[in-house]
Parts: structure tokens; C-alpha cells; sequence
């Protein structure tokens, strides 16, 4: 009960905070790039993360942005990690985000000027096509975001990894950075519409550098990111 009355008063200002900080960032994108705007976007990530009742920090070591590009392969369980990748993250990537959510009011709009990339995992042939520009992306030296559970787990657990991802990397030879995100599948999952306050963090896992996965196969690879997101998220 105490859960629910909690969540009644977030969720009114967290909305009225989103729509606010929405509309500015939607409005700044006219006249800048995403690139030149991605401080403000963290900046409004913190504060969606704040007014949502979470109190944020950042773990290890986030890579240097001119050693980069990076793929940064993250664990999937809450509304708040796209904020929770975007604030710790102290350069502009892109990522690729189910094609469902381009279809979301404000956000929809939103994704689609940031430069997310649209996937449709139902249709082969399109995700691979989508799979090809985030690829294309990273050959320009541009970072990017991928969540290789596809969509948010449902147990709090870690689920199956796709192979979509690790063909990426592969395929372009990018620094792979696993991210753990910590503490949001408590904050807001995917079973509940309720709001639990807490502590969150991102945390940096070590770099894997190509000469360390290049000899190794897919599901080598597979396995070998998603064990280092398990052991931070244990930790």
C-alpha cells in the first residue's frame, strides 16, 4: 500500500519533469546535433532519474572518448535505463531500440532525432538491414549502445543474450564495454507499474579490446560479456 500511494505522487511529477525536459531537448535538436547536445541530455537523464525517486551514481571507469569508438552491451530491466546508459556515458552514442517505441508519444519523436536506430526483430531481413547501419555507424567513429537481451527481463535475471550484437562487434573490430546497471530492475520493472526509490548505478566493466576476442567465436564472445555484466551486478 505504502508502495502504491509512493508511486501515485512520483509518477505525476516525474511526468510533468519528462514533459518539460522533453520538449527543451526536442527543441535544442532543431539548431544542434545530438553530439553537441549530449551533455545537456545527460544532464536531463540525472534529473529523470531524480524525480523519479532514484538517487544515481557511477561506478569504475567510463573509457576515454578518443580511444573510442566503444559498444557498450548492457543488461535490459527497467524504464530508467536508457537514462541510467545516457548520464554515465560522457560522449554520444547511438544504439538501436525496438521499432515500437518510434511510435511512442513524445518519445517516439525523441529517438528518432537522437539517431536511434529502428529495429524490427520479428523480420530478418530488417533487422539485419538496421544491424548494417549501426555497423556503418561505428565505422564513422561513432559509439554505440546495444542491450543484447533484446527486451527487458521479466525475473530480474539476466536473460538470453542475442547474437546480434557480438556479430557487430566482429564484424567491425569496436572495443566492447559491458555496462551493469544496478538496482533498476527494483526500481521500475517490466511486472509493475509502481515506483520503488532507491539507490541506482551504471557500472563500468573493462574494455574488451578486439586482440581479446578475435580469436574466439560468437558464442565464446556471447558468453564471455555476459558473465562480466553477472559478476558486477553480484557484486
Amino acid at each position: 500500500m505504502i508502495k502504491s500511494i509512493i508511486s501515485l505522487i512520483i509518477w505525476p511529477i516525474w511526468a510533468i519533469v519528462f514533459l518539460l525536459g522533453a520538449s527543451i531537448y526536442y527543441l535544442l535538436m532543431i539548431f544542434f546535433s545530438s553530439n553537441r547536445l549530449h551533455p545537456i541530455a545527460r544532464l536531463l537523464s540525472w534529473l529523470f532519474m531524480f524525480f523519479g525517486g532514484q538517487w544515481f551514481k557511477i561506478e569504475g571507469k567510463a573509457p576515454k572518448a578518443d580511444k573510442g569508438p566503444y559498444l557498450y552491451l548492457m543488461n535490459h530491466s527497467s524504464l530508467f535505463d536508457a537514462f541510467m546508459s545516457i548520464a554515465a556515458v560522457p560522449h554520444y552514442v547511438t544504439g538501436i531500440g525496438s521499432i515500437e517505441q518510434f511510435s511512442w508519444p513524445i518519445w517516439g519523436r525523441l529517438a528518432k532525432r537522437y539517431g536511434l536506430i529502428p529495429i524490427e526483430r520479428t523480420k530478418i531481413n530488417s533487422a539485419l538491414s538496421s544491424l548494417y547501419k549501426l555497423e556503418e555507424a561505428i565505422r564513422m567513429g561513432t559509439s554505440a549502445i546495444i542491450a543484447p537481451e533484446g527486451t527487458r527481463t521479466t525475473t530480474g535475471q539476466l536473460s538470453e543474450f542475442k547474437k546480434g550484437a557480438f556479430h557487430v562487434a566482429k564484424n567491425t573490430g569496436v572495443t566492447i564495454v559491458p555496462l551493469a546497471l544496478k538496482g533498476a530492475y527494483n526500481a521500475k520493472n517490466k511486472n509493475d507499474w509502481r515506483i520503488n526509490p532507491g539507490k541506482i548505478s551504471t557500472v563500468f566493466g573493462k574494455p574488451i579490446e578486439q586482440k581479446d576476442y578475435e580469436n574466439i567465436d560468437i558464442d565464446e564472445l556471447k558468453n564471455k560479456v555476459k558473465s562480466e555484466i553477472e559478476k558486477m551486478l553480484n557484486q
